[in-house]
């Protein structure tokens, strides 16, 4: 079956096989959103569960998310934004997330877009060292419900201060949901600052993120 086939090719990270079997699910004429919603999203999730226990790898991770970006990316392709809502990832919202101005370091901040995206997040990554200003111009552009603001060093840490600031001074603030991380800040910190949240792990993060959007 061909959805089976879908699900199996995302599951196993095999985006060509998925690319393949996304075509002809559109040929074949089924309802794109149907099939994203009821089976892709649900076997991308399993994903991120496999990878929370342990029992997939990082590699794992990248290869199924990209299988499953691929796949995404076909089945829109005929559904016009404004009629039907969109890419499916925005379901949750977008997040915009990125390492903060100084900081390098972007290999927990990269799981956490991961895990964003396979749970259903539009995840815009800025990558690292990203300018305090930057992350408030491309949250407003793209109409972000989050900024996710990642600082691995304690020297970096004020510059999520500086966005915080930044977002009072503009009036911006209400606009967006703001959650921290990165080893060293805390729960505290974030308080501290007037941040909505903070997490310590990934997976705390993706928790974080959906509990401040349902309760927004």
């Amino acid at each position: 079956m061909l959805v089976e086939r879908l699900k199996k090719s995302i599951i196993n990270g095999q985006e060509q096989d998925a690319e393949e079997a996304a075509r002809q699910i559109l040929n074949a004429g089924m309802d794109p959103m149907q099939v994203m919603e009821r089976e892709l999203f649900p076997a991308i999730k399993s994903v991120g569960e496999k990878f929370e226990k342990g029992e997939y790898f990082l590699t794992d991770l990248m290869s199924a998310a990209d299988a499953m970006r691929t796949a995404t990316r076909v089945l829109a392709s005929n559904m016009k934004e404004a009629g039907r809502g969109g890419m499916a990832t925005t379901r949750m919202g977008r997040v915009v997330i990125g390492a903060v101005s100084g900081d390098i370091h972007d290999i927990g901040k990269n799981i956490v877009a991961l895990l964003l995206e396979v749970n259903g997040f539009d995840a815009h990554d800025l990558g690292k060292d990203v300018e305090s200003m930057k992350f408030i111009e491309r949250a407003a552009e793209v109409q972000a419900k989050i900024m996710a603001l990642s600082a691995l060093m304690t020297t970096t840490k004020p510059a999520q201060k500086e966005i915080m600031d930044l977002l009072n001074e503009t009036g911006l603030r209400k606009k967006f949901l703001v959650m921290l991380g990165g080893a060293p800040t805390t729960n505290e910190w974030a308080e501290q600052i007037g941040a909505d949240g903070w997490a310590e792990t990934a997976e705390q993060g993706v928790k974080l993120a959906e509990r401040l959007v349902k309760e927004r």
